[in-house]
């Protein structure tokens, strides 16, 4: 029987565990699973429910920090230093696993030695409402070589995983390392590329963790986090680079695809806020900035091109005509017609 090593960082979450460790010991038949609850210095009871829900399942230890290590200090403490199952899993204390979700994963890992991490769909559901039911349902499963996943990755410039639905190869989650403390919101964007680069990647066709969504996620959300966002992104697919760039044969192509897309979605910003009349919240030149130091011709994206026909037509204007603005993506030819013609109407 295949083991699993799930670490549960918990930070002031003490409500949220015994959902989510039932979640992982109670639903997985067929898989020999360990759990280790580190809170991190809550000042709350957090520890004691903790402590409350290991003294009654001897699957469950915790451990409590004196002081707070900050998240990414804790999933290395976790991860690097007790994971020692088969395979390990990184929960956060407010998510759960699906039912059967370990046991699905796991399947597929031993079936392909290969395979690094394997990861699902995600369910995400608003708190404090109860998650919806899950698909749990067989309907197969897919392996992708590591390096095309990767690429993709870089060519569409965003991550494609939530966090609690990933299993990990705990050998090389050693091999390849902790998470990056210099990435606190894009760490894990970047430890799945730099899994990917080492090994192949497995999915499973079915929902595999529930992400609950509530004010106090750890997410950038504000029009400045949107921008720091950007400049955690450059920072993960550089890392990538740095640290796997020897094994990816095209690692100078992936660099300027991902640079320029970068490039693109601060421009899209830049877009959205003259269409959505938000000019003087959004930080427009230094979203400017950052597609400039992305992309340094970032003046013949079509982003830009749609940027300085708004620019033209002026910000208090442009949300009441924004539907009839052509897309910044349209062809350039198009959109300086209407241009053209918008001005002859003397609008």
């Amino acid at each position: 029987m295949s083991s699993v090593s799930v670490v549960i960082p918990c930070y002031r979450y003490g409500h949220y565990l015994a959902d989510c460790v039932s979640s992982v010991v109670d639903t997985n038949p067929g898989v020999d699973v360990r759990v280790l609850i580190i809170d991190d210095a809550s000042p709350d009871d957090s520890a004691d429910k903790a402590r409350a829900i290991a003294a009654a399942d001897p699957r469950v230890e915790v451990l409590v920090h004196e002081q707070n290590k900050r998240h990414t200090a804790t999933y290395n403490e976790g991860l690097m230093e007790w994971a020692d199952g088969d395979y390990c899993v990184l929960l956060s204390a407010d998510d759960l696993l699906t039912p059967g979700a370990l046991t699905r994963a796991v399947a597929l890992l031993d079936a392909n030695p290969n395979v690094g991490f394997v990861y699902g769909h995600p369910v995400h559901f608003q708190h404090p409402g109860p998650p919806p039911p899950a698909r749990t349902d067989d309907r197969g499963t897919s392996v992708w070589p590591g390096h095309w996943w990767l690429e993709r990755r870089f060519r569409e410039g965003t991550g494609c995983i939530t966090s609690p639905e990933v299993v990990v190869r705990t050998k090389l989650q050693h091999q390849v390392g902790g998470y990056d403390v210099d990435l606190p919101h894009a760490g894990d964007i970047e430890m799945w590329m730099r899994l990917a680069a080492h090994a192949d990647v497995g999915y499973v066709r079915a929902d595999q963790a529930y992400y609950r969504l509530h004010g106090d996620n750890m997410s950038l959300t504000d029009y400045a986090g949107q921008l720091d966002d950007l400049r955690q992104r450059k920072a993960a697919y550089e890392a990538v680079l740095t640290r796997c760039g020897s094994l990816l044969p095209n690692a100078a192509e992936l660099d300027a695809v991902v640079h320029r897309r970068l490039a693109r979605f601060a421009l899209r910003r830049v877009v959205r806020a003259y269409d959505r009349g938000r000019t003087t919240t959004v930080p427009l030149d230094e979203l400017i900035e950052f597609a400039a130091e992305c992309w340094p011709e970032y003046r013949s994206l079509p982003e830009y091109r749609g940027l300085r026909v708004r620019r033209q037509i002026g910000p208090a204007a442009m949300p009441y005509l924004q539907p009839l603005v052509l897309s910044a993506v349209a062809h350039k030819g198009r959109e300086w017609l209407w241009w053209q013609s918008w001005k002859r109407r003397g609008i």
